[in-house]
């Protein structure tokens, strides 16, 4: 009953695809290959940024981001850069702007972040959510994630 409550109350105007989760590691190289031997995911690919390097994973529909922070501003100050586990979620959402303020509206903060002007640039837009963790938002999705995936087949 409470559930459906909420629903009523706080109902959703756009509906976010979560396709992406980044786990911090000392060792993203030892740490993906755990993910690729012990699930069957795919190296999709790289990143060596001033934020941080890291190895890209996918299911085929999510993307998981393995990354080692080099920036304490990315990685949340009060985590620092050699806090270890599951970092932040990420929603691939129609328009970022409305989504913010639907977050904001929400009880959630501004972290940091901007929409890239280019449509061939990669970027997400951070919030907090009430309980601290790092909800990422971006029109453009993540390399090896899928936005609309299909539904399956009902079971018989």
């Amino acid at each position: 009953m409470g559930a459906c409550r909420y629903r009523r109350e706080f109902a959703m105007p756009l509906k976010a695809k979560l396709r992406h989760f980044a786990i911090t590691t000392a060792d993203p190289e030892t740490t993906a290959q755990f993910y690729e031997q012990a699930f069957g995911m795919e190296r999709v690919g790289r990143t060596d940024s001033p934020i941080a390097r890291g190895i890209y994973l996918s299911d085929g529909v999510i993307n998981l981001a393995i990354l080692k922070y080099k920036d304490v501003a990315a990685s949340g100050p009060e985590r620092g850069l050699e806090w270890y586990g599951i970092h932040h979620v990420g929603f691939w959402v129609d328009e970022v702007k409305s989504a913010g303020k639907q977050i904001s509206d929400a009880g959630g903060t501004y972290m940091m972040g901007e929409v890239a002007n280019s449509p061939n640039t990669f970027y997400e837009v951070k919030y907090r959510g009430p309980d601290g963790v790092i909800c990422d938002i971006t029109e453009h999705g993540w390399v090896g994630a899928v936005k609309d995936a299909k539904e399956p087949a009902p079971a018989k």
